[in-house]
């Protein structure tokens, strides 16, 4: 079967929890809930109609094993095919579309979570590294994120007074975002710092359907048109620091599956990354900017909308913020959220993993016309 006979598939609802630097009076099951309930009231769907759960998280930010299994009743997977993705939520809503696509099923329900709030977020970034020459000098998420800095800017692209500038317009966006909550400005980095992303507690729930349910469903719906993902070297050493070239090999994927000759025609993208300099990295290796040039979607050269819910940098919610850039970039497309570029058709949505941007995962939208 060629590509062009797969079954199209829609995300026909999504909902999440407002993003917290802390919910200290929820657990992980209320959070998940929430979600799931909303997102299912949103969709004109049962959670009987569900055919399959596929569930995101990490069992060493929760501090437990298996931590899903306590979840399975708030996911709605009680006697349902689920599964579980130890990975950022996008790769698990990549699991789901496939699913359907191979016509074993026609509705899904990808859920994220994360509760960063309660664990050690340096502590869980330093398990991830090569554990005998990385791990015991303590690399993680933040020394990472120098590394490409110092990096990208040897190379020629800009520095601390960019990153100010991405912070700023993120945080800007958020604030008019009523599914974030910002508990001040953006924070002042420290001189010489990077300016990483800001942890949060939430959970997302998207309901994605095969073309006949979507359309019954909903008068919106949001196509999947392409996929892409990649995995760069894990030893950090070994790769190539200021750029992201697992991120370009997986945009590359999804555009040659969505028939994407030039991305900039796009009408908008949110981004995952998990600090500034890790922004423009990813808009670059999205083919949306020359190398070292990102900075320009930001000071007048804009050609798509970066980031209109805020992104990644503002709210961070580890291991969902994949999804919930799949979330907001769908409710934008479908008319369902304030901060909607006006006119937009179609989106680019990015999910990363590992430490400094060693995984990547790549979607393509659109709306049929109006």
């Amino acid at each position: 079967m060629s590509a062009t006979e797969l079954p199209r598939v829609a995300v026909v609802s999504s909902a999440q929890t407002e993003l917290r630097a802390a919910w200290p009076s929820l657990q992980h099951v209320d959070l998940i809930s929430t979600a799931v309930t909303r997102a299912l009231a949103g969709s004109a769907l049962r959670i009987e109609d569900v055919d399959f759960v596929i569930d995101s998280g990490s069992d060493v930010l929760d501090g437990r094993s298996i931590s899903n299994c306590g979840f399975l009743g708030a996911l709605g997977a009680h006697h349902k095919e689920e599964s579980r993705v130890e990975e950022d939520g996008l790769w698990a809503a990549l699991y789901g579309v496939t699913k359907i696509t191979s016509g074993s099923a026609d509705v899904g329900l990808i859920v994220a979570y994360s509760k960063p709030s309660e664990s050690d977020l340096a502590a869980f970034y330093w398990t991830q590294a090569e554990p005998f020459y990385a791990r015991p000098v303590g690399l993680d998420h933040r020394a990472a994120a120098g590394f490409h800095a110092q990096a990208y800017q040897a190379a020629g692209g800009p520095g601390a007074d960019a990153f100010a500038t991405v912070v700023a317009r993120n945080w800007e966006r958020a604030a008019a975002n009523p599914a974030v909550a910002l508990d001040g400005p953006p924070p002042a980095a420290d001189d010489g710092a990077v300016p990483m992303s800001r942890p949060v507690d939430g959970a997302v729930a998207v309901v994605i359907a095969v073309e006949d349910v979507a359309r019954r469903v909903t008068p919106d719906p949001v196509w999947i048109t392409g996929m892409g993902t990649a995995m760069d070297q894990h030893t950090f050493a070994r790769r190539k620091r200021g750029a992201l070239p697992a991120c370009r090999a997986a945009a590359q994927m999804a555009y040659r599956r969505a028939g994407i000759d030039d991305p900039r025609r796009v009408s908008l993208v949110e981004t995952g990354a998990d600090s500034a300099v890790g922004e423009l990295m990813v808009l670059e290796a999205l083919g949306l900017a020359e190398p070292g040039r990102g900075i320009e979607l930001y000071n007048g050269g804009e050609h798509i909308a970066v980031n209109p819910s805020g992104g990644s940098l503002p709210a961070d919610p580890v291991m969902a913020t994949g999804l919930v850039r799949l979330s907001e970039a769908s409710r934008q497309l479908a008319g369902r959220a304030p901060h909607r570029p006006a006119g937009a058709t179609s989106a680019i949505v990015h999910g990363a993993g590992g430490i400094g941007g060693q995984n990547h995962c790549v979607f393509t939208l659109e709306v049929d016309p109006r």
